[in-house]
């Protein structure tokens, strides 16, 4: 039938697309949800300097640089969260030096070809820098996500925190797969 009336074809793949199209932007908007979920974490267990901070009530802002993922998944975990007393704000931008006051940085998928450029602009600032792009950990980040078993799984590393500055909570390590840095991006 479908060989006569190539339409009826592309009608079925179209209908099937529609079906499954909600369900993969239903995944991933879980992944997101889940992956925000982690950023509160990671700043719960993470000590920053004092000269990380202006204030000692300054908010505690987790930035976003490129291509933003999470959509509204961000602000619905983080809405009223607070730690210690710095209240957690977002700032999203397209260019690390807009996010170099920031605490936390997510480098999005959008930025792996800069991940090098990225990471030299924030070398010995005390920020918390964490992706999914691959081997971000092992490229000099501070944490990367990755999947597996199809579920969120996350990598530390230890040199690159300490480079930075923070202190890692061992709850936090314990939880991730420790990993460190190749020795062509020490």
């Amino acid at each position: 039938m479908f060989e006569r009336f190539p339409f009826g074809r592309c009608f079925c793949l179209f209908c099937i697309w529609l079906v499954l199209s909600p369900c993969e932007a239903r995944a991933q908007t879980k992944e997101y949800q889940v992956k925000a979920a982690f950023l509160l974490n990671f700043a719960q267990f993470v000590e920053w300097p004092h000269a990380a901070f202006s204030g000692r009530d300054v908010p505690l802002c987790i930035g976003v640089l490129g291509d933003d993922p999470f959509g509204p998944a961000l602000e619905q975990i983080l809405n009223g969260e607070s730690i210690g007393n710095h209240k957690l704000t977002i700032r999203r931008a397209k260019r690390i030096e807009e996010l170099t006051s920031c605490q936390i940085v997510f480098v999005c998928s959008s930025e792996h070809n800069r991940i090098q450029e990225i990471l030299a602009k924030l070398d010995f600032h005390p920020v918390v820098t964490v992706s999914e792009v691959a081997d971000f950990a092992k490229q000099g980040g501070t944490i990367n996500f990755y999947r597996e078993q199809n579920k969120v799984r996350f990598e530390i590393s230890t040199a690159s925190a300490l480079k930075s500055g923070v202190k890692i909570s061992s709850q936090l390590l314990r939880l991730g797969k420790i990993v460190e840095p190749s020795p062509n991006h020490k």
